[in-house]
Formats: C-alpha cells, structure tokens, sequence
C-alpha cells in the first residue's frame, strides 16, 4: 500500500473509508451537519412551492433536533437537487458530486397511489447509516399533517433512522404486549405516553368508538383495536414512538427506556435506549455541546443539466496482453451506442506515459456523434502509464468546451499500474468532477480507487476472464444518476462461458411489459465469429445482428418496442475454448411506467479478514418492493475466480427485514487479498414474485386519531391494501453491478474457522395444550452457510433475567433436535418444566446456536407465551371485572409435577404450574 501525506486529503480519506459503501456525501463539521442532498424526482411535477416547504421543514427540523440531542448536532448547509425538465432561473447552479446517488431526501411520488407515509430506507444493521428518505410532495406541502403531524419534527425522527441507525419504539404486527404488570399494554417508549386503546370504525360518515376485547388465540387486543394518545401529555419521550405528540421533545434514554415492549428498536439494537445508541455514535463522539444556538441552516438549489463526460482509456503496454486493448474497445463501443444517454457531452482521452486528446467535447444526438466518437478508439497500446496526464488532459478537454470541472465526469480504464497516481488528488478532489474508475486486472494502485472514493464516483473491477462479461458489466453500470430511471438502459441478461466440451451457448432471456425500447443484444468472442441464433416469443428467427470482426462482437438494435415475452439464444461457437459472451439491455417501455430494477451494493468498501461481508440486492418498481424473486450475487476475486451466493428477503441471518424486497447474505468465501467485484442477478414472476403491499418499516407513526376531553377525534383512517388483491408479476430478469471492494489480511491456505454461527432473530413461539411449539430459521455454521452442531434453548419467567443471564436460565432439553440446514425452517415442541412462582404468567424462551468449533450465535430474540389472559379493559355489554374473561369453572389437575390449571370460559384457557403433589388427584373450585 502506497504512502500518504499526513494532511486534510488523507484524513477525509480516513472518514471515506470508515464509512464504507455509504453514498451519502454527509459531513459533520463543528456540530453541524453540511452537504445534506435533498433530490426532487424527476417524476414530480414542477411546483416551486415545494422548494419552500422543504427549507421551511429542514429549518424548524434544525432547531428541533438541536434540542432532542442535548445541543449538540443542528443543519448547517442543504443542497436542493431540481429536475433537469423543471425551467431553469437565476438562482439555480449546476450541481457539482452532486447527485441523485448521493440523495439523503428523495422527494418523490409514493410507492402507491394515496399512501403518502414517510419513512427511511433502511436494510442494515443497529447503528449503521440508512440509505435515504422518502416523502412524497403531498407530505412536504403539508397535506398530510393531520395523520403524521409537524414535517420538521417528522424528519428528526426520520433522521435518527438516516444518520444514526435506530429503529421504531412501536411495532405494527405486535402493536400490544402483555406487561408484567399484568395488563395489556400498547407496544411504545416510554410507557409514560397515556392514551387509550378503542376499536373507532367510521362508515359511510359515521364513526362508532368501543373498548377492545381480546383475542382468544393471541390473548392480547383484536386486529382492529388502535392505541389513541391523548392529545395533552406531559411526558418528553420518545421521538422514535410518537414525535408528534406536542410534549415529546427527546429520545427515550436508559432511565425511562422500555425494556419490555417488543418495539422494533428494542429488536434490532438489542434492547438499548435509543439515546444509548445515538451516544455511542461517531458523530456523538466527535462533538461537545453549544453554548449558543446555531444559525438556521443555509440552502443550495441546484438544477440538473446534460451529462459531460471524457473517456480517459489507458494505452500503455500492458493493455497490449491478455487481449485487454480489444475488449476496452468492446466495452467503450457498448458504452457509446447504448448506456450514453441523448444530449449528453462527450470526449475522450488516450494515455501511456503522456495523454492525447482523442475527440473534444461532442453533444450526442445521434448516431452520427457516436459513430464520430467510435472511429478514434485506440488501436495499439505501447509504453508507460501516466494516471495523472490523461485525467489533467480531460480537464482541458473540458475547458476547451467552455465547461468549468464542476459536476463533469471522468471515466478512467486502466490497469492501475501507475504509481504516481497520487501525486494529482488533490487537484483532482479541487476539481469538483466525479472519477468513475474501472480497475482492469488484479494490480490498479490503491490511489486511484480513492481518487474515485473522494469524488463521489463508482469503483468498478473487471479481471482478465473475459467470460465473466466484468468490462461489459462495468461500463454498463455506468448510466447517468441524474437521468430518469425510465430513460436509463437496464440489463437484462449478462452471460459468458469457455466453450470447450460443448460449442454451444444456449439460454433464454425474457422481456417483460416494463421494459422493451432500444432493446440491444451483444455477442463477443475471442477467437473467431459464432454462429448466431435469436428467437423472439413468437419463434421468428432473427437473423440481421450487425458484424464487427476487427472488434470480434456483433450487435443488434430491435426496432420500436420489442415483443414480450421469451426470447431465445444459441450461439455456435466455431473454434474449441472459445470464449462467448451475451449481453442484452433496454429501456422503459413507457415513460409514465417505471420498469423493474435491482440495485446491488455491499455494506463496506474495504473490509479485513475475517470480518464478513454483507451483500444486498434491493428489487423494486420504483420505490415499491418486489418480492418473491429469485436472486443470486455473483462475487469475483481479482484472481478471476468466482463465488455464488443466493440472496433472501426472509427476515433472518444478514436479512433485516422479511419481504422488504431486499435481498441479503453474509460473504466470507474469500481466496485471496485484492479486489472483489459483485454481480447480481434477479428473476421473478413464475408464481412468486409480486409487488409489496407492507408498509414500510423504519416510518413515523401513523396517528389513527387523538383523545381530547376523553373523546376520541379520528383521522381518516390509512389507505391499506391486502396481499391478495396483488396480482403475481409477469417473468422478468434484471443484472446490476454491484462495485468492487477490496479485502485484507485474507491468509493463505486454508482459512480457519473463525465465523460463528448468525444470531436468530425470528424465534417465535405458541402455546399448544400443555406443549410449547416454537419456530424459526436455520442459521449455518458460518453465519448462514452450513448446518449448526447444536442449539441450546433456554427459559425464565423473567424477560430482564434472561437477556442478562442467559446461560444461568432453565435450559431445554433438546437431545432429540437435530439441526438442519441453514436457511430451513426448524420447529420444535417441548413442555415447560420446573416453573417456581405461583403466580408465573409468562414463559420467555430464547435460542443460542452452537458450530462445530463451539463458535456460538449468542442469544437470539425472545419469544414468548402468556400462560394466563392478560387483564384487559372491561367491555361495554360485559360486566367489569379485572381480567376481561368469564370464569365459571376452574379445574386443578395434578399430574406428577406439572399442575394444570385450566379456566373454563367460551375457549378453555390453561396455565401450566410446577407444584408438587403426592395425591394426583383432581380438584374442582
């Protein structure tokens, strides 16, 4: 690894590199936050009004937030992103790194139709940073304030998810617990929000109110029963339950915390206040609070414009082997004819040990501009590699077109071999321009890929094994952030292989309703021309790929919009160990449809063995979920050797979130020290995948309505859809690059065991008869890979005792629990022994799994049975009585040790007993 300076370049480089595969472009800076990026999608019509709103949300959020830390964090600067298709003004500058990648605030139209909550999107882990959030114009304009209150108290709430990874002290599918107090409590922090809880049903204008009754399986509240606050409340907290309420000004801290209810937060961050988990932050650590209120924060409106681009491609001598000159000129060809999009600048760059300006600036309108740029690409390749020259040559290349740096981008392909490539990070981080770069083979020096880090670029790797379709995948990836995803070209297929037993590459690809304009097949070989067979759905040959033999790749444009359905391949290869690949892309088929994609993306750039990797893969029809696909990541090592790893949205193991439409898995198969590049592939319809109708997790709180005066007054009530009204997806198939990252410390030979088993976090458990029935997913013996030696269950009738004195707890026996596989679903029954309180009414159960090296998960969530019915409010048309049930009978059995107290009502409810008796017999009361 190169040597650095000691100055402010390495240590912003330092604060890239802890922060991994953030985007975010975030900076603290003496208790301020600069560089925020709120993006209005291009789908948003223009409305100026919304520019106001949202300065006016972000400044009285500003203060707000002041006050919730303990004055110590506010909004210093916010740049406001503006569609390229809204009219331009004076105020409005040319974005710089800028860009709806780096977006924290996308406000954008909602998932679907009417539903317009805010939330954050966030797949990872406790205390690691979001993605972004979400609001829909509605919601800034203010049209929404009545069902989730105050905008800028909202963002606090959203920002806490954003920036410090918290999570929601509510919980939708558990909105009531049974309490140790003996009563039905609604799941909240802290529990000194009063309230009340009330069936409120309103039909046809008029609205009817009743107490809740409870469930007879569950023995909490019914589906529809709704926890109301009241509108005037004195306690302070939680902003991550209910910022809306007037008194709430703070996040729930140790003292007044909620350890019992099962609130999202208390699960994800493991049962920690939410101001313990803030505090423990690296913002927290790096500030001290202000004496003085800080100024409100200062705005930026940036307006999108044409994409200015320079294709800086090395020549030097190395990229004479391994036919690496060809395949750059394959991949800039692809590039040029289908990623670039319409009205964008273009130039290009040679260089070896000097650089030479190929082509200036050109503006694409057609095909005439490209084919203009196509003839200049490189030819030969010979000499040294200097870095540093091709990009200070784009610069000029820049100038000469009458652009500052500010907002251009570089598009660097070299082997990285250039160890002088620090000498220019400075002017280029100065510049303002954004560094794509592609590392080609295993030795690109460690300056360049952080020349791309500090400029907010993307980091691409493509290895010598030209059936990995890496350069291909690289340059594809590559379409403008700023576009309007229904203008960008998407992959649907992206395949090679060595053809040596057989001659044949044969598959399918498919294209569905969503997708099919300047549909474009690519085929390259390296030896000779294959035999080229393409079917579209209806069986008809097409035959009129247009042939490039000094290039060695064909291609074909389908006119218009291509035909639905199953397209078939079969290339004859006409040579043994021919090396074949196929690429296929298109656009939206319609601008007012946004068509299927994935996004793929690992949770650290740099990583050290054996620290795992996270690989995700998030598959969505504009900000909706799609779920039920089958996803698989594909992961490169610099040597060329590959691993594959199916992803899963099922809740478990790396995957935060069941059916969120991100798909998840640890990664440590790793071979050797360099860089890693991801691939992911997603295919869906076949009677799986469909649209989400969940609502998002890591969202404000919904208000069903207020209690004032003891009345309540309802909001109207939440647009909700059902699964069953969703209709199964058509087929389809999505390719996404996922970047690189580099591993260290990998040693060599075979790699220890040094990986634990992952905790289980969707333990779930159900009172059946005198038997405990619990449910969960099978971890591995690395994480999720593999099969467990064995798992150790334990019990208490404590919660608090068996979160903090797990291996102290009533263990289970589970001799005759046999692991399966991981990712299966396990279940296992066993009755409750040795319950010592009289008045015992819960048994709380937790799993710890085992590996083979005795490597353990640790204790996974809790679950738990009530083994009476909770006390609940009396109903109307009952007569009052503290437990909410009619007793007529109650039977005392003795059998052994175990005493069975059943109480006869309308379902027989029974309470397991551990008391000893030498008579056995029966008693009635």
């Amino acid at each position: 690894m190169m040597a650095f300076s000691r100055g402010p370049v390495f240590l912003l480089l330092l604060l890239y590199l802890l922060w991994g595969s953030d985007t975010s472009l975030i900076r603290l800076n003496e208790n301020g936050y600069e560089d925020i990026i709120i993006a209005i999608d291009p789908a948003v019509p223009e409305d100026t009004t919304i520019i106001e709103h949202i300065k006016g949300m972000v400044t009285k959020a500003s203060t707000y937030l002041f006050e919730a830390t303990e004055k110590r964090f506010f909004f210093k600067s916010v740049s406001l992103l503006i569609p390229e298709s809204w009219k331009d003004s004076p105020q409005y500058r040319r974005p710089k790194q800028e860009s709806y990648k780096h977006a924290d605030i996308k406000v954008a139209p909602p998932a679907f139709e009417g539903r317009d909550e805010p939330y954050t999107r966030q797949f990872t882990q406790c205390e690691e940073r979001a993605e972004y959030i979400h609001f829909t114009p509605d919601f800034v304009l203010g049209r929404k304030q009545d069902e989730y209150g105050d905008s800028g108290k909202l963002l606090v709430h959203e920002w806490a998810h954003l920036r410090w990874g918290v999570f929601d002290e509510y919980n939708e599918d558990e909105p009531f617990y049974s309490a140790s107090s003996k009563k039905i409590e609604a799941t909240r922090c802290s529990t000194g929000i009063t309230g009340t809880n009330r069936v409120h049903i309103c039909q046809g204008g008029s609205c009817t109110t009743r107490r809740c009754r409870t469930n007879s399986t569950t023995k909490l509240y019914e589906k529809d029963c709704q926890f109301f606050p009241d509108k005037v409340q004195s306690e302070k907290a939680s902003i991550m339950f209910m910022q809306s309420i007037d008194s709430v000004t703070e996040f729930c801290k140790k003292e007044n915390h909620n350890r019992e209810a099962p609130t999202l937060h208390n699960e994800k961050c493991q049962w920690r206040s939410t101001w313990e988990v803030i505090s423990s932050s690296e913002d927290f650590n790096n500030s001290t609070p202000m004496e003085t209120p800080p100024a409100p924060p200062f705005f930026s409106l940036l307006r999108i414009s044409e994409r200015i681009v320079c294709l800086v491609l090395d020549v030097s001598g190395s990229m004479a082997s391994n036919d690496r000159l060809n395949r750059m000129n394959q991949a800039a060809k692809y590039f040029l004819s289908q990623i670039i999009e319409t009205r964008a600048w273009v130039g290009m760059v040679n260089f070896s040990s000097q650089a030479t300006i190929m082509h200036e600036l050109i503006q694409i309108n057609s095909d005439i501009e490209k084919n203009q740029l196509l003839q200049t690409l490189p030819t030969s390749a010979d000499g040294g590699t200097s870095i540093c020259s091709g990009i200070k040559t784009a610069f000029q290349v820049f100038k000469n077109g009458g652009h500052k740096t500010d907002g251009t981008e570089i598009l660097l392909l070299s082997d990285g071999e250039d160890s002088t490539a620090k000498d220019c990070i400075d002017e280029v981080k100065d510049s303002g321009a954004i560094v794509h770069f592609i590392a080609l083979g295993p030795s690109a020096d460690l300056a360049v890929t952080n020349m791309s880090i500090l400029t907010g670029g993307n980091h691409r790797l493509a290895t010598d094994e030209a059936q990995n379709n890496g350069l291909i995948d690289a340059f594809g990836a590559l379409a403008s952030e700023n576009a309007d995803i229904t203008q960008k070209s998407l992959q649907l297929e992206s395949k090679g292989a060595i053809l040596t037993n057989s001659l044949w590459l044969n598959d399918t690809v498919v294209i569905d309703s969503t997708v099919g304009r300047d549909t474009f097949f690519l085929v390259t070989w390296s030896k000779q021309a294959p035999a080229i067979y393409l079917r579209d759905p209806k069986g008809t040959q097409i035959s009129n790929f247009t042939m490039d033999s000094a290039s060695k790749m064909a291609y074909l444009s389908i006119p218009g919009t291509a035909q639905v359905g199953v397209w078939t391949y079969n290339l004859e290869a006409k040579e043994n160990s021919e090396i074949l690949t196929i690429t296929v892309t298109s656009r939206a088929a319609s601008s007012s449809v946004p068509p299927i994609t994935v996004n793929a993306k690992v949770n650290t750039d740099t990583n050290t063995f054996p620290s795992p990797m996270i690989v995700y893969a998030e598959v969505l029809q504009g900000y909706t979920p799609i779920i039920g696909a089958r996803v698989t990541a594909t992961i490169e090592s610099n040597s060329g050797k590959t691993e594959e790893l199916v992803l899963l949205d099922n809740g478990a193991g790396a995957d935060a979130f069941k059916d969120d439409g991100v798909y998840s898995r640890f990664f440590t198969a790793y071979s050797v020290n360099g860089r890693y590049s991801l691939k992911v592939r997603a295919d869906g319809g076949t009677n799986s995948a469909r649209r989400s109708l969940r609502h998002p997790s890591s969202r404000a709180a919904y208000i069903p309505g207020w209690v004032v005066d003891g009345e309540i007054q309802g909001n109207p009530p939440r647009p909700e859809t059902t699964e069953a009204t969703q209709p199964v997806l058509e087929n389809f198939s999505r390719i996404a690059s996922g970047g690189a990252f580099v591993m260290s410390n990998v040693p060599s030979g075979p790699l220890p065991d040094l990986y634990p088993p992952n905790r289980i976090t969707d333990l779930q458990a159900t009172l059946d008869g005198e038997e405990i029935s619990l449910t969960w997913t099978a971890p591995g013996d690395d994480y999720d890979v593999g099969r467990v030696q064995q798992y150790i269950i334990r019990t208490s009738e404590n919660i608090i005792d068996l979160r903090d004195n797990f291996n102290n707890s009533l263990r289970v026996d589970t001799t005759k629990l046999t692991p399966k596989e991981a990712n299966s679903e396990e279940t296992f029954a066993f009755k409750p022994e040795n319950i010592s309180e009289e008045n015992a009414m819960y048994i709380f159960i937790a799993i710890e799994s085992v590996d083979k090296s005795s490597l353990s998960s640790g204790p996974s969530n809790i679950a738990q049975v009530a083994l009476f019915t909770p006390q609940a409010e009396p109903v109307p048309d009952e007569s009052p009585r503290s437990s909410g049930v009619s007793i007529s009978t109650i039977v005392l059995s003795v059998v052994g040790s175990v005493v069975l107290v059943c109480i006869i009502v309308s379902t027989t409810i029974c309470i397991l007993k551990n008391k000893r008796s030498s008579s056995g017999a029966a008693t009635t009361f």
